[in-house]
């Protein structure tokens, strides 16, 4: 907790008289911050803390309003969990006065009242209703005007930060701190002192100083707290319970569990495959004993890790694996989101595989194949490289063909997007075949366009 003669000299700099009067709070921040690092912020809040108590440690108001604006900025980003939270409650609701007596019943560590500025300023940081604050300085806070300061309502703040100390353990709250302040030293007596004897000595303040806070055995450190005792448990009298230390059986025999280090589930070597599959493809032996584990065991296919953004290079690596795995999850609520992933990847002939597969062993929606279709006919006419389009337009009209002859679609829900397609690209053989096709289908009514001719593909 203590600081080094080089730490305190730093933080008293930062909190002159010179500097508190003509800096802004965010320059003090700056400033601060450039000096120690967070993991510092601790221990420069506990010497803030020590300093705010004592008032004769920090004499210049506007020392106080540095002090306890720095001891907010510290830890502005987390201030539900501010470790000293009870300042702040502290002074948003200290003790009432004794005007009887003329002094306050308060402890002789705790802070001394703050004036209606600096509750307002504290008010407005910790409430966070104005940004432009931090670019006064506390001089020009404390000149303010108190008769014109509205009221800010910090109930809420208030309450959390109290909870936040009541979440605090009992022994947390139980300590005091050992070093204990003049008590006719209060701000009549400190005045009449200034006014007979002079302003106080700096030497002598920073002597103080540096005795309470600075290397080694710095009082900062220590505190009173009250010991606690508790009676010692008795000691449990163990009888019979210890009776296995002692074994009376003479002959043991080595029990081997054989099946220790073995895998227990198909399970296991499913997902190794799985995870394998996802990357290359898998040998024709990987590939038979992954699909007989599928079949064997069809809610495997919910635990082998896969989703449906891993679906496209399943599909790109192992086909088939893909056809298998998505005719089991058929019956799942996510086989929707499986399609939308199938149907809006990049289109290749193992893609087409696998939906031409699909199509011929169970019904797919037809907005699915619809929608594929079209994704297909658009890849095609996007593709500026000669050959490369050609190779795709014939997969996609042989791939149409078969939807076409296995009736998997109607013709007509298709007719002009797919006459379109043939027409565009009628240079390649595969694609006036289909719209042969489409026409006979058609019954070759008169209001149909002529098939273009069939030329070989260059």
């Amino acid at each position: 907790m203590a600081l080094t003669t080089k730490e305190l000299s730093s933080l008293l700099g930062v909190l002159s008289e010179e500097a508190t009067k003509t800096q802004t709070f965010e320059n003090l921040s700056y400033t601060l911050n450039r000096c120690f690092s967070k993991q510092d912020h601790f221990r420069i809040g506990t010497a803030l803390v020590l300093m705010l108590q004592h008032k004769d440690l920090l004499l210049h108001p506007t020392q106080r309003l540095g002090a306890i604006y720095l001891l907010f900025d510290m830890y502005k980003s987390e201030l539900s969990t501010h470790p000293f939270a009870s300042v702040f409650v502290h002074l948003l609701n200290p003790s009432p006065d004794h005007t009887e007596t003329g002094h306050t019943p308060e402890l002789h560590w705790a802070i001394q009242r703050i004036t209606p500025q600096e509750r307002h300023f504290l008010a407005q940081i910790l409430t966070s209703l104005s940004k432009d604050i931090f670019k006064k300085t506390p001089q020009q806070i404390l000149e303010t005007d108190p008769t014109n300061l509205p009221n800010i309502d910090v109930s809420g703040v208030h309450l959390s930060l109290v909870e936040r100390q009541s979440e605090l353990p009992s022994t947390a709250k139980t300590s005091i701190p050992c070093i204990l302040g003049d008590p006719d030293v209060r701000q009549v007596a400190i005045e009449q002192q200034l006014n007979k004897l002079g302003p106080i000595n700096p030497d002598v303040q920073r002597q103080t100083i540096e005795a309470l806070l600075t290397e080694p055995g710095a009082a900062v450190e220590k505190c009173l707290k009250p010991e606690f005792l508790h009676l010692a448990p008795p000691l449990h009298s163990a009888r019979d319970e210890l009776v296995w230390m002692n074994p009376s059986i003479e002959s043991h025999e080595v029990a081997w569990d054989y099946s220790m280090c073995t895998t227990q589930s198909a399970g296991t070597e499913v997902r190794r495959l799985m995870a394998k599959a996802f990357k290359a493809a898998l040998t024709l032996p990987q590939q038979d004993t992954l699909l007989n584990a599928l079949k064997k065991d069809p809610k495997l296919v919910y635990h082998i890790g896969l989703t449906p953004s891993k679906l496209p290079v399943l599909v790109e690596n192992n086909p088939m694996v893909a056809i298998d795995v998505l005719l089991k999850l058929m019956s799942s609520n996510q086989i929707t989101e499986y399609f939308n992933v199938l149907v809006n990847m990049e289109m290749s002939l193992h893609s087409m595989e696998v939906v031409n597969r699909l199509t011929t062993v169970v019904d797919l929606p037809s907005e699915f194949i619809h929608l594929y279709i079209s994704n297909c006919i658009t890849t095609c006419e996007q593709i500026k490289e000669k050959y490369m389009q050609s190779r795709l337009v014939r997969l996609v009209c042989v791939f149409l063909q078969s939807l076409i002859r296995n009736k998997i679609i109607d013709v007509k829900d298709i007719f002009i997007e797919v006459q379109a397609f043939c027409i565009e690209f009628s240079r390649i053989r595969e694609a006036a075949g289909l719209f042969r096709l489409l026409r006979t289908l058609e019954g070759g009514s008169g209001d149909q366009v002529a098939a273009p001719p069939a030329t070989s593909s260059k």
